[in-house]
């Protein structure tokens, strides 16, 4: 393990420029979210407009086969599903995340998203100048596993968007992006330095950069279940006969398709966070002799694979599909928050050196 005496010594101006990057970048990523919400409202306003050119059609097309027949027209049954013409599809997305020309033209989400890749490069910036600026990894509190996990969101969703659209999730993702950067400059502001002793350890790069990546994804599956709650109760809710207070989720795939795609990322994330747990178990060994000693970050990092095997295996054998699987998928994602927050702030362990 080095000795403290011997640690290069930190480059506080670009300590600083770090900072500042991590400020600019966040600032950023705030007016992309604006512009992706300000294209969701747009989009509401535009479908809403096509549901109501499709029924002024239907309804003179009504009149004419009535004038034709001799027969008096029937309206439409209040409160009930809007008519629509045969060109104009229930929702503009498929569930393989095609859209049709109705959404193509959205000017604002495609501003939103070169802001969102400067965003990302500032905030690159700053997160390697700073690992640079203290000769290590920059994850070694709160501050940087919270700024760095942020980053990892942000660049796997757009990386993404070069194989599916998911720009529906952008104001989801990029604003949970900046919530992130938020909690990590005003709630963990800490100091640049050199890592503790007990931090020292080349096992800081596999364990605490996997649980990043584990925790990014767990973040973007639990946007992706709180839209399909959204679009379930939405459909449950135009099935029943009520209007449609929520258009613009037409830009967004079905229930299922949101729930399979969430799926899929919990199955990456799942084997991650083992790999996690198992890496810190080796790591907790070498560092004070020890597998397991039940301290409480040890624990809800156990906690927290139970809630997502239980998830799981309930999805894949129990035939829990549906609202049932999203719930418990934001139970576990819950777990995560509690962990990397309650648990480091007010529980006194051997992970109390996070920089709190």
């Amino acid at each position: 393990m080095p000795n403290g005496s011997n640690l290069a010594p930190i480059n506080e101006a670009l300590g600083n420029y770090s900072q500042l990057f991590m400020l600019l970048s966040a600032f950023v990523y705030m007016v992309a979210f604006i512009l992706f919400a300000l294209d969701l409202a747009k989009s509401n306003k535009t479908i809403s407009e096509i549901d109501a050119a499709a029924l002024k059609r239907d309804s003179e097309m009504l009149v004419g086969a009535a004038a034709t027949s001799g027969s008096a027209p029937r309206s439409p049954k209040r409160g009930g599903p809007i008519p629509r013409a045969d060109n104009v599809s229930e929702n503009v997305v498929n569930d393989k995340m095609n859209y049709t020309e109705h959404s193509s033209n959205r000017n604002m989400a495609r501003i939103a998203l070169v802001l969102s890749w400067l965003g990302v490069a500032m905030h690159g910036f700053a997160v390697i100048s700073r690992g640079v600026a203290a000769h290590r990894v920059p994850w070694g509190n709160m501050y940087e596993f919270l700024s760095t996990g942020a980053l990892v969101v942000a660049v796997v969703y757009l990386v993404v968007l070069f194989f599916k659209d998911l720009r529906f999730m952008g104001s989801f993702i990029i604003g949970l992006v900046t919530l992130m950067l938020c909690g990590a400059t005003m709630g963990f502001p800490t100091p640049l330095g050199h890592l503790v002793p007990a931090l020292q350890s080349p096992w800081i790069v596999i364990h605490v950069s996997i649980a990043v990546f584990a925790s990014a994804l767990f973040s973007i599956s639990f946007a992706m279940n709180v839209l399909q709650l959204i679009q379930h109760s939405r459909m449950n809710k135009i099935a029943s006969g009520l209007p449609d207070k929520l258009p613009f989720m037409r830009l967004v795939p079905g229930a299922g398709a949101l729930e399979n795609f969430a799926y899929r990322i919990n199955t990456i994330s799942f084997v991650m966070w083992t790999f996690t747990v198992m890496a810190g178990a080796i790591w907790a060994e070498a560092a004070w002799g020890r597998y397991w000693g039940w301290d409480p970050k040890e624990v809800w990092s156990f906690v927290i694979w139970v809630v997502y095997a239980g998830y799981l295996h309930a999805r894949a054998t129990g035939g829990w599909t549906g609202p049932r699987s999203a719930w418990l998928s934001i139970i576990g994602y819950g777990c995560v928050i509690f962990n990397f927050t309650i648990v480091n702030i007010f529980f006194d362990g051997l992970h109390s050196y996070a920089g709190v």
